[in-house]
């Protein structure tokens, strides 16, 4: 749908062939202000409305819909409007992995944008880190009971990054067994946390999110808050090696808080096939409610790449190489968590 010309009704002087006295009328901010021209327009006595004009446009916010607003309106709704025709008819494109980027952008990113500004406020820091083309691993803590996190940092990326690059993001085994959170995962672009997937989405120049800690991290108890778990075996910087791509450290602080994990029901989470099962001091007491994440002021940072260009092709099967790479990410990591703690002035401010 096209955008509609729009005509000012005051415009007469190229129907009339002359210039008129210039009609004045009441403005928002209870002025007066000249507008327009021609025998049509004319002053219009307090109390009278000049049957030449229109109507008054409706007040919004206590002030009359602008044209460019108007304008505006309209191209938000004829793009509503092609969206869901090219959703009905088939018209949109996946990639080999599932990613939906359209629907990404114009739906899941909208509603995970008022989480991320509103409610956890998040601050990003470093961002220049991450290069504007290219691919690039960015690995970071993993934490929070259930992963906002992952999603926190996509938004992070998409929407401070100048390029406006996407994250494809890593996940585990469970979340594509999940109903529902399987299909969405796939259209936000995560992949099954694989050697191979991520080499290729690599090597396509894409920015790829790996959270080493797994189900270590985010299923840690709440004393151990902002305490790294095992990296693993250091299979991330082997993909990084062999796809020769900078590893990128990253540390969030804010996630541990919003579910303290005060216990685990391993007995639940056995029955219901879960890693852990958690309890916090509002779940799975409060029921529905209880699910609900505490506020916290959320706080992204991005470290300085660490390049693996200087390295031979060989160097991804040199065990000692990839435990010193991954034992230097994750201090990293951790020392940028701890600078963050001390400069933060409250869990929610």
């Amino acid at each position: 749908m096209a955008d509609a010309k729009v005509i000012p009704f005051d415009d007469d002087r190229s129907r009339t062939g002359g210039s008129a006295r210039p009609a004045r009328r009441r403005s928002a901010a209870g002025g007066v202000r000249g507008q327009g021209t021609g025998p049509a327009a004319v002053s219009a006595l307090p109390g009278q409305q000049d049957a030449s004009k229109p109507q008054e446009e409706p007040e919004r916010a206590g002030r009359p819909l602008g044209r460019d607003e108007r304008a505006g309106w309209d191209r938000r709704i004829a793009g509503g409007l092609a969206f869901l025709r090219r959703r009905v008819t088939g018209e949109y494109d996946v990639d080999e992995f599932g990613y939906d980027e359209e629907l990404t952008d114009q739906v899941l990113m909208s509603m995970l944008r008022p989480v991320y500004e509103k409610y956890f406020r998040v601050e990003v820091k470093g961002i220049e880190n991450i290069p504007s083309e290219g691919g690039a691993l960015i690995v970071s803590n993993h934490s929070g009971t259930l992963p906002l996190d992952g999603l926190m940092l996509q938004v992070a990326v998409h929407d401070n990054h100048p390029a406006g690059r996407h994250l494809r993001l890593l996940a585990a085994d469970l979340v594509f067994v999940l109903p529902v959170v399987n299909e969405l995962a796939r259209k936000a672009g995560h992949t099954l946390a694989c050697a191979e997937d991520a080499e290729r989405l690599l090597r396509r120049g894409e920015v790829v999110g790996v959270m080493p800690e797994g189900f270590k991290g985010i299923g840690k108890p709440f004393g151990e808050r902002y305490k790294l778990q095992r990296f693993g075996r250091g299979g991330f910087v082997s993909t990084a090696l062999r796809a020769g791509v900078p590893i990128i450290p990253c540390s969030i602080v804010g996630a541990e808080e919003i579910y303290p994990m005060i216990g685990n029901s391993k007995t639940l989470a056995r029955l219901l096939g879960f890693p852990y099962f958690p309890i916090t001091p509002t779940f799975p007491w409060l029921g529905p409610l209880g699910a609900v994440p505490l506020p916290t002021k959320w706080t992204i940072q991005f470290g300085e790449p660490i390049s693996t260009a200087g390295y031979p092709v060989e160097a991804a099967e040199d065990p000692m190489l990839m435990f010193n790479l991954t034992d230097q990410v994750r201090e990293q990591i951790q020392h940028t968590l701890y600078k963050l703690l001390v400069q933060r002035r409250s869990v929610f401010f």
